[in-house]
C-alpha cells in the first residue's frame, strides 16, 4: 500500500508539470481554456486520460490528506517542503511550480481560470520566501542611512611654499582658490539613489526593477538583476535586460511578456540602485577605493574623497576608463562660470586622477575675490582677472602692477596698463598682481565740516563763496541739538513700568502673574534705606569694610569728603520722592565760535597747506562781504564751537545753579562779566534763613584738577608701598605672618584711596555772623558752577569712638568739651589724642592744633551750627610683650657671638 501511494504521489506531480507545460508550450496569446484536445489527443483517448488523471488526483490529494502538517504548531510554512526543510527558491524555474510556491499562489494564479478572472502572478521577491511588499522611498532613505560611511573630520592643510612667498611679499596670507569648495565636506557619502534616473542610465547587475503590470495579466514584482544580467518572471521567464538603457527597458518587457499574453499594460521603475566602485588617485584629500552610487559623477565622487588638495590641481582633473582618458575636467569653468559639461557618469572601476599644481599666481588689490589661482598655458591677465571675480568698484582702470620671477633667479616689478594690449599679457607662473584701486580724489568739489546742520561735500563751480554753502544762521545748527531737543519733549509714561516687564511674555496655562512691587528707600526704615543706598552706590553698609578702610584717611581727605551744603542737599533729594526722570538744564549742544572759522587750501604748486580765516559772525549776522571768500576747487571749510576752541570767559555761554536757600533758587544764565554776588542779588538775594557759612560752591574744572591729583598722590602711594614691601621681602628676619598682614592693610588702604572722588569746591571766606550779600565775594563765574546755601541746622554731632554717637542741639556758647560730656565722653577703643572738629564751612581743627605752652584748649573751642566732632579709633600696635620677645631674642644672639669670639681666642 505504501508503495502504491508514493508511486501514485509521483505520477499525480509528474502529470500536473506534464499538464502545465503542455498547456504554455500550446497556449496562444489572448486564449486561455481548459484541458485542450490538442494536448490530449482523440476524445476517446481524451476520456481515458481524464480517467486515469482523475485516479491519479485523487489519490494524490487523498495521500496530501493524510500528510500533515509536520509543524507541530499552527504555523504553516508554504515556502518549505514538508520532505526536504530546506527553503524553496520559487525564483528558480526548476522549483516554481512545488507546492509549497503553487500555495502561494492567489485564487485564479494557475492558467486555468473557470470563473474568467485575468491570471495573476504572485508578488515575486527575488530572494525567494514570503512575497515582498512594494517599495517605498522611506525604506530606501533608512537603507540609505545604515549604509552610509561616516568619514572623519579633514585636517586644516599647512600654507604651501607659494602661499609664504606671497604673504612675504604682500602682507597677505592668501587662500587658493577653489579651496573653500571642499571646506566642509559632507561627514557621509550618501548615493544619490532618489535622484530621477535619466533616459540613458544603463541597467547592470545589482539593479532592483519595480514591475507593474495590469489588464489580462494582473500582477506587481520588484525584481533584481542577477550577474547574468537576466531578471526572472514566473510564467514568462529568465528576461535579459544588462545593457540596456532605461529608456528601452519598457519596450524590452513587453516584448518578452508579449510572446505570452496580450492584453495587458505595465510600467517600469528602478528601485535600489546598484553601487559601484571607483578608484581616487593622485594629490586628493584622500586617496583610495570608493563605493558609489552608478548615478554618481566625476564631480560627486570628488565631493566623496574631499577634493584636491592644496598641491593638487582644480584645473586638469583626470578621468580613465581601461587606460584611456575619458575626460579631463576643470574645476574652475564650475567656480566661476557654473559650467558642468564635462562631468560625466561613473562607471564600474573608473579612476580619477587628480594631478600635482600646476603654475600659479596670485593677484591681490581691487579684485572680488583675491587669492592664488592656478594658471593654464598661455593663460592671459584678463582671464586671470576674470577667474578671481573681475574688478572690483573701485579699481582703477589705468594700471596694474606685477612681481615676476625671471628664469628662477632673480624678480622683478614691470607695470601693464589695463587696455586691450595689457589685458593681453600672458601671466606667468610665480606672478603676483597687483590691481590698484582709484585714488580717492575729488574734483570740482568742495567740504564743509564741523558744526553744521548738513555737512558733507558739495559740488563747485567758479565765483563761488562761502556764503553759497551757509546760506543763514539756522543751517550752523547741528542735527543732534535738534535731536535732544525733539527727546525733551517725549510724553511721559502712564505707569511706572515694573524691572524686567519689557522682557516678559504672555502668561502660560492661563495663569496671571504675580509682579513684586520694588521697595523703594522711602519705603524702608532708616537704617535700611541707608544701607540699601549703600549697596546700590557699591558701597558697604555700617560696621563693616567701610569705616575700617576709611580709618585710614586724613582729616583733610575726610574734611573734603562732606560738607553742610552737600549733605544739606542730599537729605533733601532722599526725603523728596524720586522722579522718574530727572528735571534739569543743561546746554544741548555747545554754542558756535562767531569769531573764528577757516578755509583748508591745498596749494597745487607747491602742495602746501594753508589757512584762510574769516569771521563766520559777520559773515552769516552781518553779511559783511569782506568775510565772504571765494572758494577753490578741493578747499575745506570748517566751522568750530566752543568744545573745539576755547573762547574768552566773557564770551562763553555759562549756567549757573543757584541751590538752597535764595529768594529764587534756579539755573541762571550768566551775563557777560557778572559775578556771583550780581548773580545772587539778581535772583533775589538770600532768605533770613540762610547760612552762608556752611556754604558749597563747586566748579567743575576745579573738580577736574583735585581729581587728577587725588590720582596722583594714589599713584606716588603705591609705588612707595612697591618698594617697601620688596625691601621688606628682602629682609630675612621679618616675620611672614607681619608681613602678609602689612601688605593686606595696604591694599585696603589704595582701595580706599582709589575711590576718592573730588567734589571741586571751592572753599569761600564766610564768618559765622555772615548773613548778607555783601559776605559773598565778587568772583567771575564759569559754565557748571553750583552754589548750595543750606538753611542754619540746629544740631551739632558728634561720631567716633565716644559711648553715644548722636546729634545734639546746638547751644551758643557751648564748648567741644561740653559736647563731648553729652555723649558720654570717649571711650576705651578712642584716640582722645588726635580727635578733631570740622567746621560747618570745611575747615578741619585738630586737637594738636590747638596745643600751646600754657595746654591744650581743644575742649574750650567754642562751636557753631552744623559742626562736627570726631573721635577716631586707636590704631592697633603690637603689644609690649612682643617688644619684649624681640630684645630677648637680640641680645641672646649678641651673647652667642661674644662666647664664640672669647673660644676663638
Amino acid at each position: 500500500m505504501d508503495k502504491y501511494r508514493t508511486r501514485a504521489r509521483g505520477l499525480s506531480r509528474n502529470s500536473a508539470r506534464a499538464k502545465l507545460k503542455c498547456d504554455m508550450d500550446t497556449a496562444k496569446p489572448g486564449r486561455v481554456e481548459g484541458i485542450s484536445t490538442l494536448a490530449f489527443g482523440s476524445r476517446s483517448t481524451v476520456l481515458k486520460r481524464s480517467a486515469l488523471l482523475f485516479l491519479l488526483l485523487s489519490g494524490g490529494t487523498l495521500l496530501h490528506g493524510q500528510s500533515q502538517n509536520p509543524y507541530p504548531d499552527s504555523t504553516q510554512n508554504p515556502g518549505v517542503n514538508q520532505y526536504n526543510p530546506s527553503p524553496l527558491d520559487c525564483s528558480d524555474p526548476t522549483q516554481a511550480l512545488q507546492p509549497g510556491c503553487t500555495d502561494q499562489n492567489q485564487p485564479g494564479t494557475s492558467l486555468q481560470n473557470p470563473q474568467g478572472r485575468a491570471p495573476q502572478l504572485p508578488r515575486y521577491s527575488p530572494q525567494g520566501g514570503p512575497p515582498a511588499s512594494n517599495y517605498s522611498d522611506i525604506e530606501q532613505l533608512s537603507r540609505q542611512g545604515m549604509t552610509a560611511i561616516p568619514q572623519p573630520p579633514l585636517p586644516p592643510e599647512p600654507l604651501t611654499e607659494f602661499q609664504k612667498f606671497v604673504a612675504s611679499s604682500s602682507g597677505q596670507v592668501l587662500p587658493i582658490f577653489g579651496a573653500s569648495l571642499f571646506r566642509r565636506v559632507p561627514s557621509t557619502f550618501a548615493p544619490v539613489d532618489l535622484a530621477p534616473v535619466p533616459p540613458n542610465f544603463v541597467i547592470g547587475p545589482g539593479d532592483e526593477l519595480r514591475i507593474r503590470v495590469w489588464g489580462q495579466l494582473s500582477f506587481q514584482a520588484n525584481v533584481r538583476v542577477d550577474r547574468s544580467g537576466e531578471i526572472y518572471l514566473p510564467q514568462v521567464g529568465p528576461i535579459h535586460v544588462a545593457n540596456i538603457p532605461f529608456s528601452g527597458l519598457d519596450a524590452q518587457l513587453r516584448a518578452a511578456i508579449g510572446r505570452v499574453f496580450r492584453n495587458f499594460d505595465l510600467t517600469v521603475d528602478l528601485g535600489q540602485i546598484r553601487s559601484i566602485q571607483i578608484y581616487l588617485a593622485g594629490e586628493a584629500r584622500r586617496p583610495g577605493v570608493y563605493t558609489v552610487s552608478s548615478l554618481s559623477t566625476l564631480v560627486d565622487a570628488l565631493f566623496a574623497g574631499g577634493g584636491p588638495s592644496t598641491h593638487g590641481s582644480l584645473r586638469r582633473i583626470e578621468l580613465r576608463r581601461d587606460s584611456e582618458k575619458v575626460t579631463e575636467f576643470d574645476l574652475y569653468g564650475l567656480l566661476v562660470r557654473g559650467d558642468k559639461s564635462k562631468d560625466v557618469k561613473l562607471m564600474p572601476g573608473d579612476v580619477i586622477y587628480i594631478p600635482p599644481a600646476g603654475a600659479q599666481a596670485a593677484i591681490i588689490g581691487s579684485v572680488n575675490s583675491p587669492g592664488i589661482y592656478e594658471l593654464l598655458p598661455d593663460e592671459p591677465l584678463s582671464q586671470a582677472i576674470a577667474d578671481a571675480g573681475g574688478a572690483s568698484a573701485i579699481a582703477s582702470a589705468s594700471r596694474a602692477a606685477i612681481e615676476r620671477i625671471e628664469a628662477h633667479n632673480t624678480r622683478h616689478a614691470m607695470e601693464v596698463t589695463l587696455d586691450q594690449a595689457g589685458l593681453n599679457t600672458v601671466v606667468a607662473g610665480g606672478d603676483v598682481i597687483r590691481v590698484f584701486s582709484i585714488l580717492p580724489l575729488y574734483t570740482d568739489t568742495v567740504t564743509l565740516r564741523g558744526n553744521i546742520a548738513n555737512p558733507g561735500r558739495f559740488a563747485w563751480h567758479e565765483g563761488m563763496r562761502v556764503s553759497s554753502l551757509i546760506p543763514d544762521k539756522e543751517s550752523l545748527i547741528t542735527r543732534n541739538y535738534w535731536w535732544k531737543r525733539a527727546q525733551l519733549g517725549l510724553p511721559a509714561p502712564e505707569f511706572e513700568p515694573s524691572p524686567g516687564l519689557l522682557d516678559m511674555r504672555q502668561p502660560t496655562d492661563g495663569n496671571p502673574i504675580t509682579l513684586r512691587r520694588p521697595v523703594s528707600p522711602e519705603d524702608l526704615p532708616s537704617d535700611l534705606s541707608q544701607q540699601s543706598a549703600g549697596q546700590q552706590n557699591g558701597t558697604q553698609p555700617s560696621g563693616s569694610q567701610g569705616p575700617q578702610q576709611n580709618q585710614y584717611l586724613t582729616a583733610e581727605q575726610r574734611g573734603t569728603s562732606s560738607s553742610l551744603g552737600g549733605a544739606q542737599r542730599a537729605v533733601q533729594s532722599n526725603l523728596v520722592p524720586r522722579a522718574a526722570q530727572r528735571t534739569d538744564v543743561r546746554l544741548l549742544a555747545p554754542d558756535i565760535v562767531w569769531d573764528y572759522a577757516t578755509i583748508e587750501r591745498l596749494d597745487p604748486d607747491t602742495l602746501k597747506t594753508t589757512l584762510i580765516p574769516f569771521d563766520l559772525g559777520k559773515l552769516v549776522l552781518q553779511h559783511d562781504a569782506t568775510q565772504d571768500p571765494e572758494l577753490k576747487s578741493g578747499d575745506i571749510v570748517s566751522i568750530f564751537s566752543e568744545a573745539d576752541i576755547r573762547v574768552p570767559l566773557a564770551q562763553q555761554t555759562k549756567l549757573v545753579t543757584l541751590d538752597g536757600e535764595f529768594v529764587h533758587s534756579g539755573v541762571y544764565t550768566v551775563q557777560p562779566n557778572e559775578t556771583l554776588r550780581q548773580l545772587v542779588a539778581r535772583a533775589g538775594g538770600i532768605t533770613p534763613k540762610a547760612y552762608l557759612y556752611g556754604s558749597e560752591f563747586t566748579r567743575e574744572s576745579t573738580r577736574v584738577v583735585q581729581q587728577a591729583r587725588i590720582d596722583e598722590y594714589v599713584h606716588t602711594l603705591e609705588l612707595s608701598i612697591q618698594r617697601s614691601n620688596l625691601a621688606l621681602a628682602a629682609s630675612a628676619s621679618q616675620d611672614q605672618a607681619t608681613g602678609v598682614m602689612a601688605q593686606s592693610s595696604e591694599r585696603d588702604l589704595l582701595a580706599a584711596l582709589r575711590q576718592l572722588r573730588a567734589t571741586g569746591r571751592i572753599v569761600l571766606s564766610f564768618k559765622p555772623e555772615s548773613v548778607d550779600l555783601q559776605s559773598i565775594p565778587d568772583i567771575a563765574l564759569e559754565n557748571g558752577d553750583r552754589f548750595v546755601i543750606p538753611s542754619v541746622p540746629a544740631v551739632v554731632n558728634v561720631v567716633g569712638a565716644v559711648y553715644n554717637q548722636n546729634s545734639f542741639l546746638y547751644e551758643e556758647g557751648h564748648t567741644t568739651g561740653a559736647y563731648l560730656h553729652q555723649a558720654g565722653g570717649p571711650n576705651r577703643d578712642a584716640d582722645s589724642k588726635h580727635a578733631f572738629v570740622i567746621r560747618a564751612n570745611g575747615d578741619v581743627i585738630s586737637k594738636d592744633s590747638k596745643s600751646s605752652a600754657w595746654g591744650n584748649d581743644f575742649a574750650k573751642l567754642r562751636l557753631n551750627p552744623g559742626d562736627s566732632i570726631v573721635v577716631p579709633n586707636k590704631t592697633f600696635k603690637p603689644s609690649p610683650l612682643r617688644g619684649t620677645l624681640e630684645w630677648t631674642q637680640l641680645f641672646y644672639q649678641l651673647a652667642l657671638g661674644a662666647a664664640a669670639i672669647s673660644a676663638v681666642k
